[in-house]
């Protein structure tokens, strides 16, 4: 396991015992716990992108605030769901984002999770094309968004500017030199890991998949991981491919955390996602020694060289560092960390 992150979902709630009670405590303690996290020695801040919802959505500002709080810590999303975005705009942001922070965007995009609301990406303004679904407007948005990642001109210029242009055709600025090699598709099924290592995008595999051989989830997602290096290595990429698994993992080292999280053994679920069979994978919660050896059985955070911690955030940022630091001190070395 070559880097470790944190991956926040950014839910608000006036829940009796919710620390995040609007949506400026959740933009707000993302920030610090981005600077808690990289003070600790956690390599990853991702945060997690959903609409029409009381998370954390339009996530541009918040990685560009991030950035310019932090020096070395990765900043991403997992994932941008691409069918709400419109890649030209997005490529600008994400520019920006990457700039402010020297390079460290880590972007996780793809055709996105069930949503909210019906079909919620019309009201952004986008349809899918005639004999497209919507997954195939989302794959198409991604495509277009990595071809100007490029940072080749494209736009004929204006004759008369308002103000001088270079020679030939103009791309979109500001280009952030690097990004197109840090962006990662989301993927749940194992002919879109596939399509991601044909497009040269790193791969995040979540903590649910299709369920395409009823084996058990770390099984079916190693499976996945496997199979998308294979088609990267067949297409033939230059650069060597990044690989994340995101998992629910507790070191239960006091009596708050046996009081949150010391509910005995859990297991993979088997679930209907978008008419889909899925399986979930199983969230992890005990003493540090006992989880070090759960863990070690994990095939696929094995295949993978960066682990995601999903974190309670709304159970604030002290606890939020709690959770991360006894993970790093107590279990992450011993799975091969640092």
């Amino acid at each position: 396991m070559k880097k470790i992150g944190f991956l926040s979902f950014g839910h608000w709630s006036a829940a009796p015992h919710s620390t995040t009670r609007s949506a400026s405590d959740v933009l707000l303690q993302s920030i610090d716990l981005a600077v808690a996290a990289e003070e600790l020695g956690a390599d990853g801040a991702y945060f997690r992108v959903h609409h029409f919802a009381q998370q954390l959505a339009s996530p541009f500002p918040l990685l560009a605030a991030v950035g310019a709080r932090t020096k070395r810590i990765e900043i991403g999303t997992g994932v941008i769901d691409m069918r709400y975005e419109n890649p030209f705009y997005m490529a600008e942001d994400a520019g920006a984002a990457d700039l402010i922070s020297g390079g460290r965007l880590q972007l996780g995009i793809s055709r996105g999770s069930p949503e909210q609301v019906i079909e919620g990406w019309r009201h952004f303004g986008y349809t899918p094309a005639p004999g497209e679904t919507d997954a195939h407007m989302g794959r198409r948005h991604g495509e277009v968004f990595l071809e100007l990642l490029k940072g080749q001109g494209f736009a004929k210029p204006n004759p008369r500017p308002m103000f001088p242009n270079p020679p030939g055709l103009l791309r979109l600025e500001p280009f952030s030199a690097g990004l197109r090699e840090r962006i990662w598709w989301g993927s749940g099924a194992d002919a879109t890991a596939v399509w991601a290592a044909q497009k040269g995008m790193n791969l995040q595999s979540s903590t649910l998949k299709a369920d395409e051989s009823g084996e058990p989830f770390h099984i079916q997602q190693a499976k996945q991981i496997g199979l998308y290096r294979e088609a990267w290595k067949e297409a033939g990429h230059a650069r060597e491919p990044r690989v994340s698994v995101s998992r629910s993992i507790f070191a239960l080292v006091n009596d708050q955390d046996r009081q949150y999280f010391g509910r005995g053994e859990d297991s993979d679920q088997i679930g209907v996602i978008d008419n889909m069979r899925a399986v979930f994978g199983r969230s992890y919660a005990a003493e540090p020694d006992r989880l070090i050896e759960q863990l070690r059985q994990d095939e696929a955070i094995a295949e993978a060289d960066t682990l995601l911690l999903t974190v309670p955030n709304q159970l604030g940022v002290d606890y939020n560092t709690h959770v991360l630091e006894s993970i790093l001190t107590h279990v992450a070395p011993a799975l091969g960390w640092r």
